[in-house]
């Protein structure tokens, strides 16, 4: 059975018993295009993005956006869905730009943010108009101020603030704490507007904060507006600074495994809504525009990676192998993620070929994820197996304790959830060329990202 809030919304299995996604038989796929290859659901994708437009249509009394959150999952084709949806899009860096203006994103929707912009790419945004810089810290400011000298229109910003506050996530997705590398300190405001005041290039708009990815408690997010409208509040009183815009990110989670719920996309923007417009109202603030920018809940679960069986394991049944705790395993101890592995019920390695160069969550910060033979999606377990990538690290093993039927090279793998930070942090590892994406609607499959070619890695030298 396919725990049908994990796959993509069109996600079912034909008669053949092979998985398909978005009218598309994904063993078909894999055979046509090779593997590893990814799916990208066009219909997920984009009622995904029509979630969040419509709630914030329904629950905040102002003007409100979007924004999706590229690093997540860019290229021309999803920027191109993302702009026809009617979002915004946050970039991060100055490729993410090119990838976006080059698929004809509106420039006056997209929001650069980073904590250390190259001045080269801050140039790159200034000179195409982009809608809002987010600073993150005073020596951008600096930078910023000195490059919008002469302007006769300023270049609107918003500041980033580290508010304090982390979230139920892992470490290394935690972002809004005081000693993250994220965002200016809360006791620099006042330098920064000082700063500002000083440059008429530069229009202070916008305060943003971003606590963290994978988040499935948004409490810690409502808690974050009220430090931001405190912000708001000094910089109106101390600094004569009219802020019109409040953004506390993004960062709402997404299920990988059976046990992880679809987090309610309505219900969080209600009490987004509901805490600023009871924050301004306490404080004696406007209401602003509400900007959230979505990425992981837009495009995990419209992704599925495909991946062939190449070769198996045995695993000794004395072999001496012991759980990892949470230190070990690198993880907190939230158990958002698992704690540890164990393997004394695994009976073997599945060897596939692709893993950490095309997904490093699981060797990054053991991410779980759910999988099946995408040729016998309905087929019943029978055993747990560990699937190791192709890479060599021992830290390479994309699924452990999975449940599924008995598999032999040659079968198709399908791993859900694998659209956000999979391919958008692929790597050439082992001069491994990064696989394909393929955009997936109606019966029909539309290459989104080549396959790269062992010449693209040559070029390199050049």
């Amino acid at each position: 059975m396919l725990h049908t809030h994990l796959w993509p919304t069109t996600a079912t299995i034909n008669e053949q018993g092979h998985l398909e996604v978005g009218g598309c038989d994904a063993v078909a796929l894999a055979r046509e295009y090779g593997t590893p290859l990814y799916l990208l659901d066009e219909a997920t994708f984009r009622s995904a993005c029509r979630a969040y437009r419509e709630a914030l249509a329904r629950h905040h009394g102002g003007p409100a956006a979007a924004h999706y959150a590229g690093k997540a999952l860019l290229t021309t084709a999803v920027a191109r869905i993302a702009a026809e949806e009617g979002m915004g899009l946050d970039v991060v860096s100055g490729g993410e730009l090119y990838v976006a203006l080059r698929a004809g994103f509106p420039a006056g929707r997209i929001h650069v943010h980073g904590n250390a912009k190259p001045r080269a790419e801050l140039e790159q945004a200034l000179e195409a108009g982009v809608g809002q810089i987010v600073a993150d810290n005073l020596d951008e400011l600096a930078l910023l101020a000195e490059l919008t000298a002469g302007r006769t229109r300023p270049q609107p910003l918003a500041l980033r603030l580290a508010p304090d506050i982390a979230p139920e996530t892992h470490i290394h997705i935690t972002t809004g704490h005081a000693a993250s590398k994220f965002g200016l300190p809360l006791e620099a405001l006042d330098a920064a507007a000082a700063l500002v005041r000083g440059a008429p290039g530069l229009a202070l708009r916008g305060l943003h904060a971003h606590l963290g990815s994978q988040v499935f408690d948004y409490t810690p997010m409502v808690r974050a507006l009220g430090v931001l409208l405190d912000c708001a509040a000094r910089l109106r009183e101390r600094h004569g600074i009219a802020i019109d815009e409040i953004s506390p990110g993004g960062g709402l989670g997404a299920p990988y495994t059976p046990e992880q719920p679809l987090p309610d996309v309505d219900a969080y923007v209600a009490a987004l809504a509901r805490a600023l417009a009871e924050g301004c109202a306490a404080r004696g603030l406007p209401l602003p525009k509400l900007t959230i920018e979505p990425g992981r809940s837009v495009a995990a679960r419209a992704g599925v990676a495909l991946y062939t069986v190449v070769a198996t394991k045995p695993l000794a049944p004395k072999a001496e192998r012991r759980t990892l705790n949470a230190e070990e395993a690198g993880l907190n101890n939230l158990a958002t993620e698992p704690t540890g592995v164990q393997p004394a019920a695994c009976s073997r390695y599945l060897h596939v070929d692709g893993g950490m160069g095309d997904n490093v969550r699981p060797a990054l910060y053991g991410a779980r994820y759910t999988a099946l033979l995408a040729g016998r999606a309905g087929a019943p377990p029978e055993e747990l197996v560990h699937v190791a990538g192709r890479y060599c690290e021992s830290g390479d093993v994309l699924l452990r304790d999975v449940p599924l039927p008995r598999a032999a090279p040659g079968d198709v793998l399908a791993v859900a959830g694998a659209g956000a930070y999979t391919l958008s942090m692929a790597s050439t590892y082992n001069l491994v060329p990064r696989p394909a994406l393929l955009l997936v609607a109606v019966g029909r499959a539309q290459l989104a990202q080549r396959r790269e070619r062992y010449e693209d890695l040559v070029l390199r030298d050049a």
